[in-house]
């Protein structure tokens, strides 16, 4: 199944305009995940809308968005009302200028997606627009609003098509001297530096992403694995963290290991897991369970048996 746009609209640069889909980048829904439940009878907790007066549960076509003006003032805004503000980069993302990547502040990016053209016609007015950034080594910057919001956003070219990041406004980014300002001005000796360089050089490497593995993930796995099998849960020791307190003393013996990890035999790279299934295919099958095409018909379901820690 296609993955569903985030966004649909129309990308234009001066006269030249396109159909494009936004779509996200990025997904965590391979990742381990949690219900909260009812520890006396198992049941699933679920969340109702209530109005905080009252007690009483609203239906969803009665709520609508208020801004809290006072204690007990607000101003209400309806749906109607929030898609009559007409923003043009409601529909368009608009090109407004052009810079170099070097001058976006990480701290202004948000997250990824993917621009492509909506069906099948525009991706020449595209195809235009992709390299003439590509060929300039620019970065484009345009708006567009998603979830009611106009977002700025970085375009540049990612393959055949382009990777659109969402950036932060000013007013979102703080200050950060309200907390580098207790920071005390230390002076480092030459020794200090020249040890501390020396570690950085011997763990100096490329930055391959999918050497990466999710060692919480894996943990969360081997614990839920180790429950669905009934085996009791011991908990492990806490690691080690040291009390070096001589600085000089901790970067010699920081110089030594990385030294010592340098020289060890490499480990084979592990194979890296099929981006669609995800760390969760090393889950263990559930018991008793069969292959879909030997599965027996299905019985009235029964209330589900908890297993406590």
């Amino acid at each position: 199944m296609a993955p569903r746009a985030n966004w649909k609209g129309f990308l234009r640069l001066s006269l030249v305009t396109c159909p494009v889909a936004l779509y996200s980048a990025t997904s965590e829904s391979e990742k381990i995940s949690f219900n909260q439940l009812n520890r006396k009878t198992g049941h699933r907790i679920k969340y109702a809308k209530v109005d905080a007066d009252t007690g009483e549960e609203v239906e969803n076509e009665d709520i609508v968005k208020g801004f809290k003006v006072d204690t007990d003032t607000y101003i209400e805004v309806s749906k109607e009302e929030f898609e009559n503000v007409a923003l043009e980069s409601t529909r368009t993302i608009e090109i407004d200028e052009f810079v170099d990547r070097s001058e976006i502040d990480p701290r202004y990016l948000i997250r990824p997606y993917y621009l492509v053209p909506d069906g099948k016609v525009g991706h020449d007015a595209f195809a235009v627009i992709r390299e003439t950034i590509r060929e300039l080594n620019k970065v484009a910057i345009g708006r567009v609003v998603l979830t009611n919001r106009e977002h700025i956003i970085a375009l540049e070219p990612l393959d055949k098509g382009l990777m659109g990041t969402l950036l932060r406004y000013p007013y979102e980014v703080r200050d950060p001297q309200e907390y580098f300002d207790e920071i005390q001005d230390v002076k480092i000796t030459k020794d200090m530096a020249d040890l501390a360089r020396h570690v950085v050089n011997q763990k100096a490497g490329r930055f391959e992403p999918e050497r990466f593995e999710d060692h919480y993930e894996t943990a969360l796995i081997e614990l839920i694995n180790q429950k669905r099998a009934g085996k009791p849960i011991t908990p492990k020791e806490k690691p080690d963290a040291g009390n070096v307190v001589d600085l000089m003393e901790a970067l010699r013996r920081s110089v030594g290991g990385a030294a010592a990890k340098a020289e060890a035999p490499k480990k084979p790279a592990k194979k890296p897991r099929k981006v669609a299934s995800g760390q969760k295919e090393m889950l263990m099958p559930i018991v008793g369970k069969k292959p879909a095409k030997e599965a027996a018909p299905k019985k009235p379901a029964a209330r589900p048996q908890r297993k406590s820690a």
